[in-house]
């Protein structure tokens, strides 16, 4: 009877022990349907030849890429130019977004610091402050930020008014007006990761570290940051990632002269001028791009883990 009542329930681990491939296949299904299929799709389009009224012919070419790289002049037969228009746009996205990681980082930390810190009923508050910008739709927010900032908009008006200016400032259709819409849909995504590894920072380190007469400035480089680091880089990958493939705040913020590498995948893909193969290229680029990046992290944590270790 003791034996028996010393051994207890089956633990949740044998319980499924041997059935987690099982479990886990709904997941695999999703993924394959869902993300797998779909960008073998693109990469097989970006290797086919554009048809004249949209779509592909399926023959086997290499033309999107060089289109993306070089420039051979109007019928192709000229010598082989850099295509300087598209690297250009693929470099304004990896700036634009960097920057509105950087500026995300630098309103996100204290946010998130200010958040975790406060009481139960206030920090469920703040929380929910957070999110409330994702109630609506990022297309109706966009378009919101657009009235506001425009020449005759709200903030213009108000400037004025006050006397700070005399005629409006002309915002929309420029880079800082993009790089405001990227910023305005993305911070939360820098606060929230950045606020759950504070919540789970032990504060006595701190402590222990003033009453060694440690400086703020020595606490924070060298516990805090370090401490909290896996939330600050999950935040940074959560803003750069969707920034760079943004389209929605270059088209309607940033006009045609500040198109990104979003804006350019999408118009390939409008109507009968689109260029399919050339879309799936630049798509097949962006990617290539967001797996360095998504790399970059994972050798980190793995570095980060062996120190730990």
């Amino acid at each position: 009877m003791a034996g028996a009542i010393s051994s207890g329930p089956p633990t949740s681990t044998r319980t499924y022990q041997g059935l987690g491939q099982y479990l886990m296949l709904p997941s695999w299904v999703i993924i394959g349907f869902f993300l797998v299929l779909p960008v073998g799709m693109m990469l097989i389009y970006s290797f086919l030849t554009k048809e004249f009224r949209g779509g592909v012919i399926w023959e086997f070419s290499l033309s999107a890429y060089d289109q993306f790289f070089f420039d051979r002049g109007l019928f192709g037969d000229e010598p082989a130019k850099i295509e300087w228009t598209y690297i250009t746009i693929f470099w304004r996205s990896i700036w634009q977004a960097a920057l509105a990681t950087v500026l995300c980082l630098i309103i996100g930390f204290p946010t998130a610091w200010f958040i975790a810190t406060r009481s139960g009923r206030n920090k469920a508050i703040l929380l929910f402050l957070i999110t409330i910008p994702y109630w609506v739709n990022l297309l109706i927010r966009t378009i919101s930020m657009k009235f506001l900032i425009r020449d005759t908009g709200p903030l213009n008006t108000w400037l004025i008014e006050f006397g700070l200016i005399s005629e409006p400032l002309h915002m929309v259709n420029t880079n800082f007006a993009v790089q405001l819409g990227l910023f305005y849909s993305y911070l939360p995504f820098m606060v929230l990761p950045i606020y759950a590894s504070v919540e789970r920072y032990n504060n006595s380190l701190s402590e222990a570290a003033a009453d060694l007469y440690a400086s703020k400035f020595v606490i924070l480089s060298k516990i805090v940051l370090p401490m909290v680091k896996p939330g600050i880089i999950a935040g940074c990958i959560l803003v750069f990632v969707p920034s760079l493939g943004a389209f929605l705040a270059p088209d309607l913020l940033g006009g045609a002269k500040n198109f990104m590498i979003g804006s350019l995948i999408e118009e390939q893909f409008k109507g009968n001028a689109g260029n399919w193969p050339f879309g799936a290229a630049a798509s097949m680029i962006l990617l290539s791009m967001v797996l360095v990046v998504l790399l970059f992290y994972a050798r980190a944590q793995d570095k980060g883990g062996q120190n730990h270790g």
